[in-house]
């Protein structure tokens, strides 16, 4: 999936000139990395939080386009209201081409309801990681990485190291290979686990 997010440079800031580009309806962030200095920018706060709601944004190179000049970013953080729907700020990073991106990818889990351990056992999909730390080129980056579950019995576990990664993607250097990705928690084990920790609470 491609984005673009359309920016100006801002040259006026501190608190209250972002809070002025607020009331305005607009965003203030920043762009950083690469050989070129960091810019402060300013972009349509709607069209952004619409954006954000996408989950292909937060793991997707980015068009950002400020002041009419366009280059390859990812979003790197961003700061939300409380209880509103607002965006207060953003930060993209510059990417390059030519080194390697450290980037969090969600997991889209598949098959659950054909595995066996579900569909024969009755077991249960315990989720124990939502997304893993790849490292790639930008032209490499996946939106998301999928993860089959048709295979799995009750009891069994899925780690980092059996997951089907892309072609040109690996795990990134924090991530422990033996690590637990997902699991299928047969009855009894829940069962059995329900009462240890009953029986943990009694004590």
């Amino acid at each position: 999936m491609n984005f673009e997010v359309i920016a100006n440079a801002r040259t006026v800031q501190g608190t209250g000139a972002s809070r002025r580009l607020r009331r305005a309806g607009t965003v203030p962030g920043i762009v950083y990395g690469g050989k070129s200095a960091p810019v402060a920018i300013e972009t349509n706060h709607n069209d952004l939080l619409l954006k954000l709601k996408k989950e292909a944004f937060h793991s997707s190179i980015i068009s950002l386009v400020v002041d009419g000049k366009k280059e390859q970013v990812l979003l790197r953080d961003y700061q939300t209201h409380a209880y509103k729907p607002l965006v207060l700020h953003i930060d993209f990073q510059r990417v390059d081409a030519t080194h390697e991106l450290h980037v969090k990818v969600p997991l889209h889990f598949i098959n659950e309801d054909v595995a066996p351990g579900v569909k024969l056992g009755g077991g249960l999909v315990n989720h124990v990681m939502t997304e893993v730390d790849v490292q790639c080129l930008a032209k490499n980056l996946p939106e998301f990485i999928e993860v089959d579950l048709s295979h799995m019995n009750a009891g069994e576990t899925l780690h980092l190291n059996q997951l089907k990664l892309p072609k040109g993607v690996k795990l990134g250097h924090h991530a422990a290979a033996d690590a637990v990705v997902v699991g299928i928690v047969g009855k009894s084990g829940g069962a059995e686990a329900s009462e240890s920790e009953g029986e943990a609470a009694a004590e």
